[in-house]
């Protein structure tokens, strides 16, 4: 059984929003489903940009196995912080895992999968709306 902390957001995320406890219920399911140990959630400060929980989180591993995010899309949006966050976790040995998505980086190999989300979302958040 992998142990995992939580990881949720206390303001919004790519134009989307989620109470905190909503975002935990998701996670604690995730968790169950996969056989996974929850921990109770950091929460990210509602500061614009702020990570500062997100990489708190990460000096715990490897007293843990991982992180459990509520979703991929409150990761930061600059890609090379992205690869950064996630290389930084994989060198200490940890996982992330994406709860609402159903997703998770083990290793490097799975990175290009998550980031191809990414692009899909961030060329969304460019197309005309109402057309």
């Amino acid at each position: 059984m992998k142990v995992l902390r939580g990881y949720i957001f206390s303001r919004n995320f790519m134009g989307e929003s989620c109470h905190q406890s909503t975002q935990n219920l998701v996670i604690r399911d995730y968790c169950e489903k996969n056989n996974h140990e929850y921990l109770l959630s950091g929460t990210e400060y509602s500061i614009k940009n702020s990570f500062l929980i997100l990489k708190n989180l990460v000096s715990e591993i490897p007293s843990i196995d991982g992180i459990v995010a509520y979703s991929l899309f409150q990761m930061p949006e600059n890609c090379n912080d992205r690869k950064y966050f996630y290389k930084t976790v994989l060198d200490s040995k940890g996982e992330i895992h994406f709860a609402l998505e159903n997703l998770k980086i083990t290793n490097f190999l799975e990175i290009d999968r998550v980031e191809n989300f990414w692009k899909v979302r961030l060329t969304l958040k460019n197309c005309i709306q109402g057309v």
